[in-house]
């Protein structure tokens, strides 16, 4: 059983995430290219690329700097909300953790709140409009689901995959309302929307990330 996590682990999750999307870049460029231009999947990658220079820029035992310069490096990415989206939500996560220098299965699933607070706080997406949103909302709900039950951070992880992986399936069978696949109406339906399918990789490489460290 894992009971706390520290720098050494998130890194390793985040190294995940990053691995997961390179993994799949070009199945999110091809989900994109339905109603978008395509980009994505290389958009994810330049972000990924920032997540990991940020990690190799870290030093110490500080989860704050770490997830706060991970949040800033991936700000910058342009390619539409991907960016400004994925780096609030893990600049929200590093206002969570201020001051811990480990992590518990419940401080793990509030920080997850907090980073989609932030994200929350920059879109007026809301669940069933066929953004990330649809992916990060339930994976952050399941996670804290796990928490209060007992479950360790692995079990919290494996659930926020699972969700996420659902919430991202799920997207398929709804109407785009935001982003350029909105213009295309009731065709972007019967495809899965490909900011969703990049948070259920991230979380998917969480878990990768997190079980290879335990």
């Amino acid at each position: 059983m894992t009971n706390a996590i520290g720098c050494t682990e998130m890194a390793a999750m985040l190294r995940g995430a990053a691995a997961e999307i390179r993994a799949n870049h070009e199945l999110l460029g091809k989900l994109d290219s339905v109603g978008g231009d395509g980009d994505h999947g290389t958009t994810m990658l330049r972000a990924m690329a920032n997540l990991e220079k940020a990690v190799d820029a870290a030093s110490g035992n500080d989860l704050k700097s770490l997830l706060y310069d991970v949040g800033w490096a991936i700000l910058g990415v342009d390619g539409g909300a991907t960016g400004p989206l994925l780096g609030m939500f893990f600049m929200g996560m590093s206002e969570a953790v201020e001051g811990c220098d480990t992590l518990d299965a419940s401080a793990l699933a509030a920080a997850f709140e907090a980073g989609v607070a932030g994200v929350r706080a920059q879109t007026k997406a809301q669940p069933g409009d066929k953004t990330m949103v649809d992916a990060l909302v339930p994976a952050v709900m399941a996670a804290g689901c796990t928490a209060e039950s007992g479950g360790d951070l692995l079990s919290v992880l494996r659930d926020a995959a699972a969700a996420a992986a659902a919430g991202a399936a799920a997207t398929k069978d709804m109407q785009a309302r935001f982003g350029r696949a909105r213009n295309i109406k009731e065709l972007s339906i019967g495809t899965p929307d490909a900011g969703a399918t990049s948070v259920s990789f991230i979380f998917a490489g969480f878990l990768k990330g997190m079980d290879t460290n335990a």
